[in-house]
């Protein structure tokens, strides 16, 4: 099945979530960590169906990341 459509989307919400971790508010930065799991998501699904094996990996580890840093951020 070829998704190559969800790597726009994808690209899109981590930009958005980028933004939103560098931001100066509490909240802002903890939705961040959240919108980058969704596009995290996102590049699993892509990376999945590309065959992008390390990529799926990266995303995994990346995963982890953000949520160590919404656990830190609502600590």
């Amino acid at each position: 099945m070829n998704l190559d459509f969800v790597q726009w989307p994808a690209m899109l919400v981590t930009v958005v979530a980028s933004w939103l971790v560098a931001s100066k508010s509490e909240g802002r930065r903890n939705a961040g960590f959240w919108v980058f799991m969704l596009s995290n998501g996102l590049w699993i699904v892509w990376g999945i169906s590309a065959n992008a094996n390390a990529l799926v990996a990266l995303q995994i580890c990346l995963a982890a990341m953000n949520i160590r840093g919404a656990m830190k951020t609502d600590a």
